[in-house]
C-alpha cells in the first residue's frame, strides 16, 4: 500500500509539473503571437509545376524505356520551338486561382481581399482569374462585401471564372453570380435566391418562472423583433418588410449580372443540383474545377494564390469550437432537405 501511496504521488506531481510547463509554453506562444497578429503571409505557388510533376513521375511508371526516350525527344524539340516563340512573343496569358470556402460569417473575405489586391497589382489584361468557391450562404453584409471583391476583378478588365465543385447557394450564389463564366460540377447545389432569418422567443418562459424583462428604445423601429420581450403584430410586419426589401435588393443584384435569367422564376429560395440550374440559367458550364484547370494547361502558366494569418492558441481553439458547430448546422441543413 505504501508502495501505491509513493507511486500516486510521483504522478500526480509529474502531472503538476507537465500542466506547469503547458500553460507557462502556451502563455509564451500567446504573447508572441499577439505581437505577430495582423500580420499575414501571401503564397503564390505554381500549379502548373505540380501539374508537371504529376504527368513526369505518372510516365516514368507507366512508359517502357524506348517510349520514354522518344517522349524525351519530343519535349525537347518543342522546349525549342517554346523558346524561340517566347523570344518574338509576349508573355503568355496566366491563370490565378483562388480558393473560397466561406463560413456563415463570411470572415474568410479578409484573406480574399488580400489574393485580389495581390493578383491585381500584377495581371494583365489577357489574365484569367479562376475562383473556386464553395459556400453555403451567411450574413448579407459579409457576402456582399465578397461579391464585391469579385467584381473588382472585372473592373480591372481581367476574365472572372467561378467553378463550384459542391455548393453556392444563397450568399455563395451572390458571389458566384458576378462571374464571367460560372462552371459547376453537375450534382453540386445551385440557388437559393432568398433571405432567412430567424429568432427564439422566451418570453413565455420568462413570465412562467414570474421574470421581467425591459428593453428601452429610441425611435420607433429600432427594435421590430426580440428574444425576450412580447413580439407585436406590427413588429412582425415590420421585419417581414425588411427582410423582402433585402430579398429584393439580392434580386436586382443578381439580375443585374445575369440580365437573360428569369429572375421571378429562380428567386424563389429554391436550389437545383447544376444539371438542372444551367437549364434555368444560373450556370454557363458543367465541369469540376479540376478539368477546368487542366484544360489550360500547359497552354497557360497556372498560379494559386492564398493569403493567411497565424493564429495564437485561443484563436485555432475558438475556430475549432465554430467550425465543429458550423458542420453540425450544416449537416442538419442537408439533412432537412434532399440526399441520395
Amino acid at each position: 500500500m505504501e508502495f501505491l501511496y509513493e507511486y500516486g504521488l510521483f504522478v500526480a506531481k509529474a502531472v503538476t509539473l507537465v500542466v506547469a510547463f503547458v500553460v507557462v509554453v502556451s502563455a509564451i506562444v500567446g504573447v508572441a503571437n499577439k505581437n505577430k497578429q495582423g500580420k499575414g503571409q501571401l503564397e503564390i505557388n505554381s500549379l502548373s509545376e505540380q501539374l508537371k510533376d504529376i504527368t513526369h513521375y505518372a510516365r516514368q511508371v507507366l512508359l517502357d524505356k524506348p517510349s520514354l526516350k522518344q517522349l524525351a525527344k519530343k519535349q525537347k524539340k518543342e522546349a525549342k520551338e517554346k523558346k524561340k516563340s517566347q523570344a518574338s512573343d509576349e508573355t503568355s496569358p496566366r491563370l490565378f486561382v483562388i480558393d473560397f470556402k466561406g463560413s456563415m460569417d463570411a470572415h474568410e473575405v479578409d484573406n480574399l481581399r488580400e489574393e485580389i489586391t495581390a493578383i491585381l497589382c500584377v495581371a494583365e489584361e489577357k489574365d484569367e482569374v479562376l475562383i473556386r468557391l464553395e459556400s453555403g450562404g451567411g450574413v448579407v453584409h459579409g457576402y456582399g462585401l465578397a461579391a464585391s471583391q469579385l467584381q473588382r476583378i472585372k473592373n480591372k478588365g481581367l476574365t472572372l471564372t467561378v467553378a463550384v465543385d459542391k455548393v453556392a447557394a444563397s450568399g455563395g450564389y451572390m458571389m458566384a453570380c458576378v462571374a464571367d463564366k460560372l462552371i459547376a460540377s453537375q450534382f453540386a447545389y445551385i440557388g437559393s435566391i432568398g433571405v432567412l432569418a430567424q429568432l427564439p422567443n422566451f418570453n413565455k418562459v420568462l413570465k412562467k418562472n414570474d421574470i421581467d424583462f425591459e428593453q428601452h428604445t429610441a425611435g420607433e423601429y429600432k427594435r421590430t423583433l426580440t428574444m425576450f420581450g412580447e413580439n407585436s403584430d406590427e413588429g412582425r410586419e415590420k421585419f417581414k418588410q425588411e427582410i423582402e426589401e433585402i430579398h429584393t435588393l439580392f434580386k436586382d443584384f443578381v439580375h443585374s449580372q445575369r440580365p437573360e435569367m428569369a429572375i421571378e422564376k429562380v428567386a424563389t429560395g429554391e436550389y437545383w443540383p447544376a444539371v438542372k440550374a444551367q437549364e434555368l440559367g444560373l450556370v454557363d458550364m458543367l465541369s469540376t474545377s479540376d478539368d477546368y484547370i487542366l484544360s489550360h494547361y500547359p497552354e497557360r502558366e497556372i498560379f494559386s494564390v492564398k493569403y493567411s494569418v497565424k493564429k495564437n492558441v485561443a484563436e485555432k481553439l475558438g475556430m475549432s469550437v465554430a467550425s465543429v458547430a458550423e458542420k453540425v448546422l450544416m449537416k442538419s441543413w442537408s439533412k432537412a432537405r434532399h440526399w441520395f
